[in-house]
């Protein structure tokens, strides 16, 4: 009844007529107000920034939840006991207000892009039986109040960016069938004590700071890593500025830890290198001592194996142009002139040499004008030396990180466009075909004039022998990885796609995949680029320094690099599509308009 028809009802009626229209028209506004449940939702919603349209379906004018897509209630009590929006896209933090859900049972909100703290709000809802949030990019600490889920039967928190002290509380969750804090950037012990002892490794890997008897490492015995989790109460209770120093910190130890695996990474070649090499001058010049031959592919190598090896044996520390994750780089200098590169692989196992000759053959045969092209190697008995072309232009990070000088627009798209073509080749046109496992700047190497050649194609499947016990060092390259790859380990065409939308972003940007700048908001620059998204600042992505873009380059650019890093693997293009795209829409701007980035 509209408040018009209720004064016309009031002029016309009189006495108990009266009193009796206003109480009906108490109890229909009564009757009809958004249930409790119904505004927690709405606070949500609220929270939430973006997604892939479902949310406007929810319309408080409805007033009643039950109805919104994904809300699941009781038949008899109307309540809601499942919020199941996974994989929507969603971006934003996550409302307190979900606490107030007290009859909620399954909260399922993994394969977004939320950020922020897992609320300690959560603890209200004693009768949750599973919480789903992996896959996103959450950061803070393991609220303690989640040991207060009596119910709870399954928790994954995976593939975020949580920091911190597994709470021991979460021991006392006597119902847990399924528990993984995977990949993210927990430390100190994992509790000794009730259900967490029944999980497996896989439940707790990815985090490089943990340690006990669940993943077989041993904790420091002085106290360094105990767990303050216990005390947690009377921690709350001393004021929220104690609290959040606390968090301060343990962010900043967890920027560090990524930084410190950040660097492990880039360096593990000089770590091979001082390892085997760095204690003798001359152990390359004993690597093709006693036995060594040379395998030349196609003619490649117009040099006998005796120039070669002379060569060989005259390489020291001092010919070391790279560092990488599969060995260490020589520059090799003929004498008429032509330069190669030569990577150094130490030999692993007693299968090593018949498995990694086969290999070596097939790659030997790929030819592309997108990759870098090996030659051939040096079989020796401690080592396998490949010999590559050499590109004067150095890699593609060396270029964006560590020069004066940075690549203007044209640069960058045709880097981009070289990258993909590579990379589509690897997957659709060799034979067989190749999934790369490891793409990122410094494996993206250009020549003289800045065209784009991939490296390390094939190396990461050939090192991935399971004796090689270091597979977890050579399948990939922190900040580069997809979020399933991270949780499965199962490299597949989508997880190149995805590590080369990150790529993009970095050529954008200017910056690397964990710049500390996201690290200390708990994201990477995918997090990064799902925020701007949200203030409609996208564009705020570009390099301030490069120079000529273009708006609708960049904004087609864009449009790529999101479709690439998306969330669900599904979601994501081919190789050969994003060729086609970067060909069709980036390649060919209206040569006019131009984007000034100091000027937004």
């Amino acid at each position: 009844m509209t408040s018009a028809t209720m004064g016309i009802c009031l002029l016309k009626c009189e006495g108990p007529w009266l009193l009796y229209i206003l109480l009906n028209f108490l109890l229909i506004n009564k009757g009809t107000a958004l249930s409790a449940d119904g505004e927690a939702l709405v606070s949500f919603r609220t929270s939430i920034l973006s997604s892939d349209g479902i949310l406007p379906l929810w319309r408080p004018e409805d007033l009643d939840p039950c109805k919104w897509k994904g809300v699941t209630c009781d038949q008899k009590t109307k309540r809601v006991i499942q919020l199941n929006l996974r994989n929507h896209k969603l971006s934003g933090y996550l409302s307190p207000d979900l606490g107030k859900l007290e009859h909620l049972k399954i909260l399922a909100l993994h394969d977004n892009n939320f950020y922020g703290t897992i609320p300690s709000e959560l603890g209200n809802c004693t009768q949750l039986e599973g919480i789903y949030l992996q896959g996103n990019y959450l950061s803070g600490l393991i609220p303690s109040e989640l040991g207060n889920l009596s119910e709870l039967q399954f928790l994954d928190i995976s593939g975020n960016s949580l920091s911190g002290y597994i709470p021991a509380s979460l021991g006392k969750l006597d119902k847990l069938i399924a528990f993984n804090v995977s990949n993210n950037f927990l430390l100190g012990p994992i509790p000794s004590e009730g259900v967490l002892t029944n999980f497996a490794e896989s439940s707790f890997s990815g985090n490089r700071d943990l340690c006990g008897k669940q993943i077989r490492k041993a904790c420091k015995a002085d106290g360094e890593g105990s767990d303050p989790s216990s005390n947690s109460s009377s921690d709350q209770t001393q004021g929220g500025k104690k609290k959040y120093s606390g968090r301060l910190l343990i962010s900043a130890s967890a920027t560090v830890g990524v930084l410190l695996l950040v660097a492990l990474m880039c360096f593990w070649g000089c770590f091979l290198y001082k390892k085997f090499g760095k204690n003798d001058g001359n152990s390359l010049a004993m690597d093709v001592s006693g036995g060594a031959s040379i395998v030349m592919f196609h003619g490649d190598l117009p040099y006998s194996s005796k120039d070669i090896i002379k060569k060989l044996e005259t390489l020291n520390e001092e010919h070391i142009i790279g560092c990488g994750g599969f060995g260490t780089v020589y520059k090799l200098a003929m004498d008429d002139g032509n330069i190669f590169a030569l990577k150094r692989i130490m030999k692993l196992n007693e299968g090593f040499d018949r498995f990694f000759e086969r290999e070596l053959e097939i790659l030997g045969s790929i030819k592309h004008r997108y990759l870098v092209n090996l030659r051939g190697y040096c079989n020796s008995p401690s080592s396998k030396l490949l010999i590559y072309d050499f590109l004067s232009g150095g890699s593609l990070d060396e270029a964006l990180h560590e020069r004066s000088e940075p690549l203007d627009w044209d640069a960058r798209l045709n880097i981009i466009m070289g990258a993909a073509k590579g990379l589509a080749y690897l997957h659709h046109d060799c034979s067989p075909r190749i999934i790369h496992r490891d793409i990122k700047s410094s494996n993206i190497l250009l020549d003289g004039n800045l065209e784009a050649r991939v490296s390390d194609f094939g190396l990461a499947k050939l090192l991935e022998d399971e004796e090689s016990h270091i597979t977890t060092i050579v399948v990939g390259t922190f900040g580069y990885l997809a979020p399933e790859y991270m949780q499965s380990g199962r490299a597949t065409e989508k997880t190149d796609v995805y590590s080369f939308g990150v790529l993009v972003l970095e050529v954008l940007s200017g910056k690397r995949p964990t710049d500390a700048s996201f690290i200390e908001k708990g994201l990477n620059i995918v997090g990064w680029l799902n925020f701007l998204i949200t203030e409609n600042r996208q564009r705020e992505i570009v390099d301030p320094n490069c120079e000529g873009v273009q708006v609708e380059s960049l904004d087609a650019l864009l449009s790529v690099a999101i479709q690439c890093v998306s969330s669900s693997p599904d979601d994501r293009p081919t190789m050969h599509r994003v060729v086609q795209l970067l060909e069709s829409e980036v390649m060919t701007p209206c040569p006019s308009d131009f984007y000034d980035s100091n000027s937004d």
